[in-house]
């Protein structure tokens, strides 16, 4: 016996199926007597052009062929694609009538549902007709189609893959997979977005673990569902998906900026910093490289002595503590003015701060009393900001001498220090250019302690300055 499979059976299934046998031989001798007393049958279209050309017609199988069944179904299909339904389901009627289980006419009866739109009665018959051959590719192609009519798209789906595993010839079935799969993906992106935006966050991530199922190579996709996570409180998952998304798309910088911040949150400041950096060299931008300082800032300072790292939190700065923070963050403005001849210092052996204490004494930015002692545990006042960041701006000036003049000529005023003040020239400067602010009333109040916070804040001023004199200059 043959085991060469028509098309909708499997390979190595009978080419004629011991039942259907059984089936075609009573049919057989019943061939003569309906071709002797047969009326006379209303003659068959000629389709030249089918009516519903994504319709797959289905095998007869060879037991059955030139058998009234065949003829009931091959006058079925030829009806069918006149457009006529009404005599193409009397012929599919008739052959299932003969023998119930052709399954052949059932799957035409789902496709004359299926052309009057009716999609739940259409699935009924190609659920039977599977149900008595499972591979049959046309009752698969034509499931696939009812499921799309009644959307349960993931369905229709899966019963074109089986339909084009089973017939590879079915080449349209692929283009179809393709746009639902597409639609699908669409379709549960919008409902997860919609959840986010509801706050339904478990919602929302099972929707994008749906749709990546379907579409497991997308990026936006896990990028989408890691920022859900992260707004969980989930941040390992969130931290794998933001990775794979950025292993998938070699250009998404979000991703990276995001891996970044979990990193930065979690204290792996050097991560961290490479994360950025990554991010950085496929997307430039002024935002990313503010985090790539801030990180390093971040760094820097978990190598520093818990002294300094305490000066941003304190009410109250040390002269010691504003030389530490000017020694390290403006590091270039004070190696600029560095003198040849030594300083003599008399108090700062053994203070946490020394080495930073002398070049900044060194560079003239803060200088030791007369007495030759520098006093590192005095509280700073306005007044000693104000003339350490005036000499500082006036390095600055140096490459910018217009930009310089303008802070020197400003001539702010004050009411409580006035302009013939020792002080008011560093005050003025320090105002003009936006290092010091004033108080609601426009007063300086020099002799006002100043805290971590407000040194933090003139020293990152004279940075930003400082960084902006050398590009332009950079520039020119």
């Amino acid at each position: 016996m043959s085991t060469t499979s028509p098309r909708g059976l499997a390979p190595g299934v009978p080419q004629r199926p011991p039942r259907l046998l059984y089936i075609a031989v009573a049919v057989a001798a019943l061939v003569a007597a309906w071709a002797a007393c047969a009326p006379k049958l209303m003659p068959a279209p000629v389709v030249t052009v089918p009516r519903f050309p994504d319709f797959v017609r289905p095998a007869v199988p060879a037991a059955f062929a030139n058998a009234v069944p065949a003829i009931n179904e091959d006058r079925g299909w030829r009806f069918l694609q006149a457009g006529d339904l009404k005599n193409a389901e009397h012929e599919f009627q008739l052959a299932l009538r003969t023998v119930p289980e052709f399954y052949p006419a059932e799957t035409g009866l789902g496709y004359v549902e299926l052309a009057r739109k009716d999609g739940k009665a259409a699935l009924a018959h190609f659920e039977r007709a599977l149900e008595r051959q499972g591979n049959d590719a046309s009752a698969l192609a034509g499931k696939g189609q009812a499921l799309v009519a009644l959307d349960r798209g993931s369905e229709a789906i899966a019963a074109f893959k089986t339909a084009l595993a089973v017939d590879p010839s079915l080449t349209d079935l692929q283009r179809r997979i393709e746009v639902l799969t597409f639609r699908s993906l669409e379709q549960g992106l919008a409902r997860a977005r919609q959840a986010m935006r509801n706050g339904k966050l478990d919602e929302a991530i099972s929707l994008y673990t749906t749709a990546i199922a379907a579409s497991p190579d997308s990026a936006i996709l896990y990028r989408e569902l890691a920022a859900v996570e992260r707004q969980k409180g989930d941040l390992d998952r969130a931290l794998e998906h933001f990775r794979k998304a950025a292993s998938l798309d070699a250009t998404d910088a979000r991703s990276l900026v995001q891996i970044g911040e979990i990193l930065e949150w979690r204290g792996d400041f050097a991560a961290a910093q490479k994360s950025y950096a990554d991010a950085l060299a496929i997307e430039p931008s002024d935002a990313i490289e503010a985090r790539i300082d801030a990180v390093r800032e971040r760094i820097e300072l978990a190598r520093m002595p818990e002294e300094y790292r305490a000066i941003e939190r304190s009410s109250e700065i040390t002269r010691g503590d504003l030389a530490a923070l000017i020694a390290v963050r403006l590091a270039p403005l004070v190696q600029a003015g560095r003198r040849g001849d030594a300083v003599l210092i008399t108090d700062v052996r053994g203070h946490w701060a020394s080495s930073w204490i002398l070049a900044v004494a060194r560079s003239g930015v803060m200088e030791p009393f007369a007495n030759h002692a520098f006093q590192p545990a005095a509280i700073v006042r306005r007044v000693d900001l104000a003339q350490a960041a005036s000499r500082l701006l006036a390095r600055i000036a140096a490459a910018e001498p217009a930009r310089a003049k303008t802070w020197e000529t400003a001539r702010v005023k004050f009411p409580d220090l006035s302009s013939g003040h020792l002080a008011y020239p560093a005050a003025s400067m320090a105002v003009a250019a936006g290092v010091m602010p004033v108080e609601a009333d426009n007063s300086f109040q020099p002799s006002k302690p100043v805290s971590g916070a407000e040194a933090y804040a003139a020293v990152r001023r004279i940075e930003m300055l400082a960084g902006a004199a050398r590009k332009r200059k950079a520039v020119q």
